[in-house]
Formats: C-alpha cells, structure tokens, sequence
C-alpha cells in the first residue's frame, strides 16, 4: 500500500546499533541538505504550494519544517553532550507552519539547513562511541539515547525528501 503520509515507512528503532549504522546516519546528515535543495531548486512558485497528500503541509512549509526541526535537534544533541540528562523542549509544530517565517522563499531554511548540518556533522564525526549513550528526555518520546535521537534525525530528513518527490511521481496515485 502506498502511504502518503509515510512513503519510506514510519520511523522504527534499532535496538542494536553498529559502527557502521551509525556512520551511515551521520553521512545521512551530511546528505540531507544538498539533496533537499536538489529537489527543490527548480520548482516554481505553484510547485512549492502543492501538498503531498490532501490536508497535509504545501513543499515550502515541509522546507522550512526541515529548519525548524533540525535547529531543535541540534540543539537536544549539544545539551546531551554538555549536561545530565536534560529535559528537551518540546514545540507546536503546527502552529509554527501557520507563523509569517514560512511564507519567506525556501532558500532561508536551505542556507540554514546547510549550515545546521555542517556544524552538526562535525560534532557527530569527532564524537567518541560512548558519547552516543548519553541522553536526554524529550517531552513526546522519554528517555531518548543519542544513538536513537541520531536514527531518528536520519529517517525524519529522508522521510520529508520523500514526501516532496512523492509529488512529482507520475503513478503515485496507481
């Protein structure tokens, strides 16, 4: 069946993570950015109102989601790394998507998305393997693990590209 809603699946947790799982979640970081502005670049102003499934969000809030999202999981990771266990904030996603910021041109949350992203990549590749043990408690998922906050990141990124190029798929709807 083809979700709409969720087309790479909705996020599973790996409860055994390896070196090489978690280098490949890193890269994803590495990758998101340029490959949502790769998607996205070329699309008209019409394109970047469209929805990817009726009721839900137009390609440009996605866009700027993307921003607001990973600018608070940046933010979780540097605090579990520089303090106990802290208590995330959590935000109303759905009223951020109504504020004016998501009617500015894409490019804002992409310059922020790379930026975010090449800062955060640094820390992830320098971080010793222990580090991903350390944890903070987020208001809509508990006790969360750096390790399971990074796979997390991971399917969040490609899941919103995904659903941008579900778009534009000409059997989508077969």
């Amino acid at each position: 069946m083809n979700d709409l809603r969720y087309p790479i699946g909705q996020f599973e947790l790996m409860q055994h993570e390896t070196l090489e799982l978690r280098n490949s979640w890193i890269e994803d970081v590495s990758r998101i950015s340029p490959i949502l502005r790769q998607t996205v670049q070329n699309l008209s102003t019409e394109q970047l109102l469209l929805q990817y499934r009726p009721g839900s969000w137009t390609v440009r809030q996605v866009v700027h989601h993307m921003a607001d999202n990973d600018m608070n999981a940046f933010i979780r990771f540097k605090r579990a790394l520089t303090e106990d266990n802290p208590t995330a904030s959590s935000y109303r996603e759905d009223l951020w998507a109504e504020l004016s910021d998501y009617e500015t041109p894409v490019e804002t949350s992409l310059v922020l998305l790379e930026a975010i992203h090449d800062r955060f990549t640094a820390i992830l590749r320098t971080l010793h393997p222990s580090d991903f043990q350390r944890s903070f408690t987020s208001p809509t998922h508990g006790l969360m693990s750096l390790d399971a906050a990074l796979q997390r990141f991971s399917w969040h990124g490609r899941h919103h590209i995904a659903q941008i190029t579900s778009i534009f798929q000409k059997d989508r709807y077969l």
